[in-house]
């Protein structure tokens, strides 16, 4: 089961702030458990002070990397040695990997390679190839609940105060109702429904940057409600609280 994955945690200190720690760990108890917690930086400079309290409360292991050279960024290579040791160990089912540095694309895709789990987790400034290495991407802004940029039909953004700049790569909404259609389409039966967990599952995929709460939804079924191109449909299964949701293209 998808909640029972041993997640290896690996934070980049030197690109994320100690602000987000709490909404890193509630993500990923959505996928698995956390075993291996460890963050890497060099813990002499001030600027990393603000970390203290938050290791303590969250058990995670500081890994000390001294900057030996200027320009060269030891920490990404603790952290990458660390992440291939875990690998061969066969201890784990996945990795986490948070960072907004473009440095650990490789590492993604090796991990991948090697059949792991990648949740990749950074600050909407990550560039896009070490997003796309990633089997699962999600921003740091968005889990902090931080409001998104208004997302509109035709495919515009509005800017919010607090939101930023948005994400150049992500996709328009727009452009991810065209790939809904073309999914629900490969998936549908001969009545033209396709089960929306499904839908889900590919979109992701395409996708792995894709987030609900991106665009304002903290679920699939209300962000694909709110969308007039799609009907959805409630269907009993066998268990009295669960039921099934389905989608169609309206034509």
């Amino acid at each position: 089961m998808e909640n029972d994955r041993k997640i290896a945690v690996l934070i980049d200190a030197d690109n994320v702030s100690d602000k987000y720690i709490k909404y890193i760990f509630d993500e990923i108890t959505n996928h698995g458990t956390p075993t291996y917690k460890r963050i890497y930086g060099d813990w002499t400079k001030p600027q990393l002070g603000s970390w203290k309290t938050v290791l303590l409360s969250y058990s995670i292991t500081p890994i000390q990397q001294y900057s030996y050279t200027t320009g060269k960024n030891a920490t990404d290579a603790a952290l990458i040695i660390d992440a291939m040791d875990i690998l061969y160990s066969n201890n784990v089912d996945g990795f986490c990997i948070v960072s907004s540095d473009s440095d650990f694309t490789r590492l993604a895709a090796r991990l991948r390679e090697a059949g792991m789990y990648v949740i990749g987790m950074g600050e909407k400034k990550t560039p896009t190839p070490f997003i796309s290495a990633c089997e699962i991407f999600k921003y740091l802004e968005v889990l902090a609940a931080i409001p998104p940029n208004d997302y509109h039909q035709n495919g515009s953004q509005e800017k919010t105060a607090k939101a930023g700049e948005p994400k150049e790569s992500m996709a328009s909404l727009n452009e991810l109702i065209k790939t809904i259609q073309i999914i629900v389409t490969e998936t549908s039966d001969e009545d033209g429904w396709a089960f929306l967990g499904e839908v889900g599952k590919r979109l992701n995929k395409r996708y792995p940057d894709f987030d609900t709460r991106n665009y304002g939804h903290s679920k699939l079924t209300p962000f694909i409600s709110s969308l007039k191109q799609f009907e959805i449909q409630s269907r009993k299964t066998n268990h009295p609280y669960i039921t099934h949701k389905y989608i169609k293209n309206k034509k």
